[in-house]
């Protein structure tokens, strides 16, 4: 299997420049996955591989089924895009949101398609690939949110509203949760929320993840147990986080 990642030179891959996964417009320059995660390693310093690419290093088709497990939803008219719904309805029409795992980017393309500036990251390229065919609008990029610096890649202005949704939280290196707390956090205005959503049961307590974001910089603002408003109870098995800086 192979994937595609920007053309910007093997010196510049070599050294773990973000543009090399950031510019995810995954063109001519071809890296096998093996040689893509070998990417990671930045000024030194080796940032532990998420739960997710482990999960398709072992199988490579990983990424492709989740792709077209959600196609197959669309098609039959599953809804998809509830998050999404719940995301615009805390925004003011225009507001930049970052999608921070956007996956194949059924909540990024639904938010620009209702008129959002909208940035799309995951780490993973063929979901990148995927969802810059299938939902045109965002930008996407192919980035680690261990090391999100989005200012590298020309994106200048915080964010209104980061969403991570989808079990991100569950799927990143345990080593690196808090510090890709602190890179949202970073990424976020100071009046800006951000919102993430997780499922028990995933090697996360809930608990350890308010410890995370207190230690991240942020507070919360509301605590739900679905994206469908139901209230946030000690019983809950799923939680739906509304952060605001500290």
């Amino acid at each position: 299997m192979t994937i595609r990642v920007a053309p910007v030179g093997l010196s510049r891959l070599a050294a773990g420049d973000s543009a090399c996964r950031a510019g995810a417009y995954i063109d001519d320059f071809q890296l096998t996955v093996d040689c893509l995660l070998t990417l990671i390693c930045q000024n030194g310093n080796m940032t532990e591989q998420s739960l997710w690419m482990q999960q398709v290093a072992k199988d490579p088709g990983h990424s492709q089924w989740y792709v077209e497990r959600f196609r197959t939803m669309e098609r039959e008219g599953k809804d998809v895009v509830g998050e999404a719904r719940f995301i615009d309805a805390m925004a003011a029409r225009g507001s930049r949101i970052l999608d921070a795992g956007c996956g194949a980017g059924r909540i990024a393309g639904y938010l620009a398609a209702v008129g959002h500036d909208v940035v799309g990251a995951d780490v993973d390229p063929v979901l990148v690939a995927a969802a810059e065919k299938d939902h045109p609008g965002p930008r996407w990029l192919v980035n680690d949110l261990a090391e999100l610096d989005l200012p590298a890649c020309g994106i200048d202005e915080p964010f209104d509203i980061i969403v991570s949704a989808g079990n991100v939280m569950t799927f990143l290196a345990p080593s690196t949760r808090v510090t890709v707390l602190r890179r949202l956090r970073a990424h976020l205005s100071d009046d800006g929320r951000a919102v993430i959503g997780f499922g028990a049961g995933r090697d996360y307590p809930f608990d350890d993840f308010f410890y995370d974001a207190k230690s991240a910089g942020f507070e919360a603002d509301v605590l739900l147990a679905a994206w469908d408003v139901r209230p946030f109870t000690a019983d809950s098995e799923f939680l739906v986080a509304v952060l605001r800086p500290a």
